[in-house]
């Protein structure tokens, strides 16, 4: 590894969890998110109902955990934020690859605390059940006050969300401000237990309905015939991927922050079927509830609309609660648990931009999470307006599906095949680990995954730009779609060439190079 001048001093000791309990929960935190509970089981009914888990769990294991493997490598050996541990392992094509993640997690924070903000909202509301009866007149109208003149783009603020989103974002900034492990590992010891038990005593709730045997049968049988279909694989291995946060920086930049001698693999496995269970259990409570409400109006579920995403949670879930007995209870611990799941997100998003921006130029904790306070501005402007949704749907569109399916696709391909690191990177989880990888690791990560992922990029780049979204003008889709990853290339390219502060080439990884054994082992 190239090294700069000895003058130069070293990139300063990283901060560290306090053991192996504290960096699973944080890991968790990060992985369970909103896509869990208002995704998956979406995905899994219209993609085969119980079926779906084949897939699912193939997509789990060749893909998912493979490249969740290669973060945790990544971060651990290179001991550095998305950036820095790039550029120690691939050199400054590799640190153009970090900054590209670190400028996908700040568009994202963007919009998510925006989420949250409405979750915290309809947590309030649970209790008086201020939605009425039409959910959906009073989400978009009443609450966002979208304008009804067809525009994409106001700076009309709107104080029921603008309160709320700031809210959030002093909340989850001071967690960031306390550190890692009296701010992030705290958080995440104290919310994930919290999550873990509101989720299941809703689910609890769920299963007693009338009607939830009904919707369960919906959503577990079978439909062996659609495992035919390439566009349910390819479901299967988009939702895993996107479920477990990996490759945009965030697994890399927590992983940096363990011992050198910490077991990585092992806690990967328990992370990654921590977070799928909490999405079959997701999958069960949201299709019980649905059974419910398709038995108060004399329907199936399959004639139900909104079973997904933002109208599955503020427009579907509201008007069950209000035919629910004790609906208000269940509808707080609903919201609620998107509070706490996004929030353990958002923590981990967030985490990866302070990471990067401390080890590039050398500042303070405060003084990177006072930084920060630029995407809370920016946030305010798009997400506190009644153009909120509209900017929320474009830019999640853009970031997640364009933004991290890139980068998982490049980063894999240049690490494992430009850089040769392939066998290195195991060697080194190998010499920490209990569960050992091997040559089906290295194909999984730099051969399966990366090609069924550029197969995904690339038949969504060719829909956005045939069809566009939404119906949305195309100037808007230029701007807050394609205009976003031109940031994140941009970011990718003109960062690497500002001075770091430190040498972040004074390095010395552990294991040396000299003592791995490629096999899988240290010599």
């Amino acid at each position: 590894m190239s090294r700069a001048p000895s003058s130069a001093s070293a990139v300063p000791q990283r901060e560290q969890w306090t053991g192996q309990v504290g960096f699973i929960l944080a890991a968790i935190g990060s992985a369970v998110g909103l896509g869990n509970i208002w995704r998956f089981p979406g995905v899994a009914y219209e993609s085969g109902g119980g079926a779906f888990l084949i897939p699912y769990l193939v997509a789990l294991l060749t893909a998912g955990i493979p490249i969740l493997f290669l973060d945790y490598a990544i971060g651990h050996r290179g001991r550095g934020s998305a950036p820095l541990a790039l550029r120690r392992i691939a050199g400054k094509f590799g640190e153009g690859i970090g900054w590209f993640q670190v400028a996908i997690t700040a568009v994202i924070a963007i919009y998510y605390t925006g989420v949250l903000a409405w979750a915290a909202s309809y947590f309030v509301f649970s209790f008086n059940e201020k939605w009425g009866e039409d959910t959906t007149g009073f989400f978009v109208s009443d609450y966002l006050q979208m304008p009804t003149d067809g525009s994409v783009f106001t700076l009309d603020f709107v104080p029921g969300v603008l309160i709320p989103l700031v809210i959030m974002w002093v909340a989850v900034l001071l967690i960031l401000g306390a550190g890692v492990v009296k701010g992030v590992q705290r958080a995440n010891i104290i919310i994930i237990p919290l999550l873990a038990v509101t989720f299941l005593a809703l689910v609890i709730r769920a299963l007693f309905l009338p009607g939830a045997l009904d919707g369960l049968t919906a959503f577990f049988t079978p439909d062996f015939s659609a495992l035919a279909n390439p566009g349910v694989w390819i479901a299967a291995y988009g939702q895993v991927f996107f479920s477990l946060s990996i490759a945009f920086g965030i697994m890399i930049t927590y992983a940096s922050y363990r011992r050198r001698k910490s077991n990585m693999t092992g806690a990967g496995l328990v992370v990654a079927f921590g977070n799928s269970s909490f999405e079959i259990l997701a999958g069960i409570g949201v299709f019980a509830t649905l059974g419910f409400f398709a038995f108060t109006h004399g329907t199936t579920v399959d004639q139900l609309e909104g079973l997904t995403g933002v109208g599955l949670a503020f427009m579907t879930f509201p008007a069950i609660v209000s035919e629910m007995p004790g609906g208000g209870w269940a509808g707080a611990l609903f919201f609620g648990t998107l509070v706490l799941a996004g929030l353990t997100s958002l923590i981990s998003i967030l985490e990866v931009v302070i990471a990067a921006l401390r080890d590039k130029f050398a500042l303070s904790r405060i003084q990177a999470v006072a930084s920060v306070g630029v995407l809370a501005l920016l946030s305010v402007v798009l997400l506190g307006t009644t153009t909120g949704l509209i900017a929320l749907d474009t830019i999640d569109q853009w970031s997640n599906n364009i933004g991290i399916v890139a980068s998982a696709v490049v980063m894999s391909v240049v690490v494992i095949w430009v850089k040769g690191k392939g066998g290195e990177l195991a060697a080194h989880l190998n010499t920490v680990s209990t569960f050992r990888v091997g040559r089906a690791w290295i194909f999984f990560t730099g051969i399966l995954a990366p090609a069924v992922l550029a197969y995904i990029l690339i038949a969504r780049i060719v829909d956005l730009i045939q069809n566009g979204y939404e119906g949305y003008p195309g100037w808007y889709l230029g701007i807050a779609g394609w205009g976003i990853v031109a940031l994140m290339l941009v970011a990718a390219i003109v960062l690497p060439l500002v001075r770091w502060r430190h040498d972040p080439d004074n390095f010395d990884a552990w294991p040396s190079t000299a003592s791995l054994d490629v096999k899988g082992g240290r010599r």
